[in-house]
C-alpha cells in the first residue's frame, strides 16, 4: 500500500511538473505573467531565464538576432502533449493501480520534457554565442554568483533540517 501511495505521488508530481515545465517552453516566453523583457527586444521571458541577460547591454544587431532566434524557437519547440497528461491522470485515478503502465507513461512524458529542455538549451546557447567576450564574462560572473548563492541556500537548509527535533513514530 505504501508503495502505491509513493507511486501515486510520483505520478502526480510528474504530471504537475510537466504542466509547470510547459510554462517555461519557448512558445510561452512572451505570455508568462511572471516575465521580464529581454533588454530592448520586446521579448518577454520567464524570470528563471531573465538572469541570462541581466546586466548585459545589447546592441541593436544583437537585439534583432535575439528576436529572430525567439521567433524560430517558438516554431521549433516541441509542444506539450495534453493527451499524454490525460492518459497519466486516467492511470492514476483508476480503481486498480497498474505500475507498469504508469512507469511507461511517465517515462514517455519525461522523454518529451527532455526534448523540450534540449531545444531550450540549444536556443540559449545560440543566444549566448551572439554576445561579445565582454558580455559573456559578465554572464559568467553572474552565473558564479548564482551558484554561490544556491550553495549557501542549500547549506542553510541542511543546517536547519539538522537542528529539527526528531519525530517519534
Amino acid at each position: 500500500m505504501h508503495k502505491h501511495i509513493l507511486l501515486f505521488i510520483a505520478a502526480t508530481l510528474v504530471s504537475v511538473n510537466t504542466v509547470a515545465a510547459e510554462k517555461n517552453t519557448l512558445e510561452n516566453w512572451q505570455q508568462d505573467t511572471l516575465t521580464h523583457r529581454i533588454p530592448d527586444t520586446g521579448y518577454r521571458i520567464p524570470e528563471s531565464h531573465y538572469s541570462m541577460f541581466d546586466g548585459v547591454k545589447l546592441t541593436e544587431q544583437q537585439r534583432q538576432q535575439l528576436r529572430d532566434l525567439m521567433s524560430l524557437a517558438s516554431r521549433d519547440t516541441p509542444r506539450i502533449n495534453i493527451s499524454e497528461m490525460e492518459r497519466l491522470h486516467t492511470l492514476v485515478t483508476a480503481k486498480t493501480f497498474d505500475e507498469a503502465a504508469v512507469r511507461e507513461q511517465t517515462e514517455k512524458m519525461a522523454q518529451e520534457q527532455v526534448a523540450r529542455q534540449v531545444e531550450m538549451a540549444r536556443v540559449r546557447n545560440q543566444m549566448y554565442n551572439l554576445l561579445t567576450p565582454e558580455q559573456q564574462q559578465i554572464l559568467e560572473q553572474k552565473h558564479l554568483q548564482r551558484i554561490n548563492d544556491l550553495k549557501l541556500q542549500m547549506a542553510d537548509r541542511i543546517s536547519t533540517s539538522d537542528q529539527k527535533p526528531a519525530v517519534n513514530k
